[in-house]
């Protein structure tokens, strides 16, 4: 295998371009090219960076094909660095098939890590973070959202979930119904962004204040589970 066929998991802000590590800076400026999910969000980030590279898009259409001519490019001695939309690449976006292919044929794969908003949302909590359960993205549709809070509710941790901006409210009465209203949560909004807010309070509060202030945006939510629901 060539020497410098190399896969670098790139990760990149997830609002404030300001945290991007000068390891990443220099990673993406040293590889032969860049994957990304949508050209429109990598040159962004790159002219602001001003990096000029080349620029494959791998996103969930075409992840099979292009999965397969990328590895063909890595194979014959090409670096690559892969990055997603903001964040941390494969985290809830496409890439894992190419990684998995290039782990196989024992080509290096290196992550260069970055912002997080559920390490962001976990520190700032101020909940006891010797455990936590990363829940992630549940259902769009209620009463399968309420069944897995349900199945949630008997994991005595901190539970943290991800989910749509348009979608806090619905969240929030989903877990009034099924952990009852007075369960302590912490909201973790806009994470990085000059509208940065943790928002403190038991879920009836939450859902109050999510309806009072037409809450929108995007947010990581932390439900301290870790004493189960108080009546």
């Amino acid at each position: 295998m060539d020497s410098r066929s190399k896969l670098f998991l790139v990760s990149t802000p997830i609002g404030n371009y300001n945290d991007i590590t000068l390891r990443a800076i220099n990673t993406l400026k040293e590889v032969d090219f860049i994957i990304c999910e949508e050209f429109k969000e990598a040159r962004r980030l790159l002219s602001h960076l001003k990096i000029e590279k080349e620029l494959t898009s791998l996103n969930e259409h075409n992840e099979e094909e292009v999965s397969r001519e990328i590895f063909t490019k890595i194979k014959e001695g090409k670096s690559a660095a892969m990055i997603s939309d903001c964040g941390t690449p494969l985290f809830s976006d496409p890439g894992l098939l190419l990684v998995r292919m290039c782990i196989d044929a024992k080509i290096e794969v290196i992550p260069i890590p970055g912002a997080s908003s559920i390490m962001a949302a976990l520190v700032g909590s101020g909940f006891n973070l010797d455990k936590f359960y990363y829940a992630g993205w549940l259902s769009p549709k209620s009463d399968l959202r309420i069944r897995e809070l349900l199945r949630l509710k008997s994991i005595k941790e901190l539970i943290v979930l991800m989910e749509t901006p348009y979608r806090l409210k619905a969240i929030l009465s989903d877990i009034v119904k099924s952990f009852k209203p007075r369960i302590d949560i912490v909201i973790g909004f806009d994470l990085t962004l000059p509208t940065e807010k943790f928002y403190r309070g038991t879920a009836s509060e939450l859902l109050n204040i999510a309806e009072e202030k037409k809450l929108k945006g995007e947010f990581v939510l932390v439900i301290d589970n870790s004493k189960g629901s108080r009546q």
